[in-house]
């Protein structure tokens, strides 16, 4: 089956990373015998400043297309002052919306030779892999009715959070199915305490795994607890399920128990396609950081590992994506930093396009 793949570098630092990336393409093409069909286009500032909008319909078609889209990064302070319905984000929020990507994955995990990078304590991160799985197109961002309206002498801001029982069920599938792939494990968090929607959340995902993964250990908890739990004692947890506005608060906070945004990588999945392949959306969670943007500062390997995740889910290369996973940590174990990386230990200074040289030679270490 031919891997085809839509690149999107974006803005920022988002081109630099990228950069980095179609080196491990096309080292796995070369070394492995992994080849993809690679195409490229705009997205966010970029295609703003071409084209007028921050995603065109013919990317749009592309996305809708292929095998998996890898995203770099969009926005930045210069389209601070452009109307909403075309800032850079609104290209990245189409591309989620219109593709259905329902279930965003959030991995958090903490490599040994970062563990002091964190805030918590060495013990309570060292070891660290969790995921956090959040319903990425429904929820309060997109309930309707929803806007800023005039009650009598003042102004009254309006969101709804809504779910129905199938947006509810197929994030938890996925939950479900990742966590057998895994630890076998899946807390759910919801605040079924004080909302309609979280005690239908609570319901639907519990009559999911009892009907089809009895096997699967399911624990519940309120997302403020869950919040608690994250800071007190991360390891107790394998998959998080949750929705998307908690799913948004919790997988940030998850995020920075590994000490670097510059390390995180991220997969939007949805339904099936003709090829049995998801529709996939994959991308780092750090932003464009126009600030270092140009100057070889920024850290590649968030943008990396989120093509092994792409390796693992869309291409069923699990092995591979494990390849180059462990090729990451040994160039990190070698003491090498990024600027964001260096810390009070000190440590072997690289440039974004060293990190990514560094990452190919130990691939080729590995062989």
């Amino acid at each position: 089956m031919t891997n085809t793949l839509l690149i999107l570098p974006g803005d920022g630092i988002g081109p630099e990373v990228m950069a980095e990336v179609r080196k491990i393409i096309d080292w796995f093409g070369a070394k492995r015998g992994i080849t993809f069909e690679v195409s490229e286009d705009l997205v966010g500032g970029a295609a703003y400043d071409k084209h007028g909008t921050p995603l065109t319909d013919a990317t749009m078609a592309k996305a809708q297309e292929v095998d998996a889209v890898l995203l770099g990064a969009v926005g930045g302070p210069k389209y601070d002052k452009l109307d909403f319905s075309v800032k850079p984000e609104r290209g990245l929020l189409r591309l989620r919306k219109e593709m259905d990507l329902y279930a965003n994955l959030r991995p958090a995990q903490c490599f040994d030779a970062l563990a002091d990078f964190s805030s918590l304590k060495r013990d309570v991160v060292a070891g660290l892999d969790i995921m956090i799985v959040r319903e990425l197109t429904s929820g309060v961002y997109f309930g309707e009715p929803r806007g800023i309206i005039k009650e009598g002498n003042e102004r009254v801001g309006i969101n709804t959070q809504r779910y129905t029982e199938s947006e509810i069920a197929r994030v938890a599938r996925s939950a479900f199915e990742l966590a057998k792939r895994r630890g076998n494990k899946v807390c759910s968090m919801e605040k079924a305490n004080v909302m309609e929607s979280g005690v239908l959340w609570r319901d639907v995902v519990q009559e999911i795994h009892d009907a089809e993964y009895p096997e699967v250990e399911l624990s519940h908890m309120y997302a403020d607890a869950g919040a608690m739990q994250l800071t007190r004692a991360p390891k107790q947890f394998d998959v998080i399920v949750t929705d998307n506005l908690f799913g948004d608060l919790l997988s940030d906070l998850a995020a920075m128990l590994t000490g670097s945004l510059g390390m995180l990588p991220s997969a939007s999945l949805g339904a099936p396609m003709a090829n049995g392949r998801p529709k996939a959306l994959y991308e780092p969670v750090h932003g464009s950081a126009p600030d270092i943007a140009g100057q070889g500062k920024a850290n590649p390997i968030a943008c990396i590992l989120s093509f092994a995740m792409a390796l693992r889910y869309s291409f069923d290369q699990g092995d591979e994506a494990a390849r180059l996973e462990a090729a990451v940590e040994k160039v990190l174990a070698d003491g090498l930093r990024t600027a964001d990386l260096m810390g009070p230990e000190g440590g072997k200074p690289v440039s974004t396009q060293g990190m990514g040289d560094a990452i190919v030679a130990a691939l080729d270490a590995g062989l």
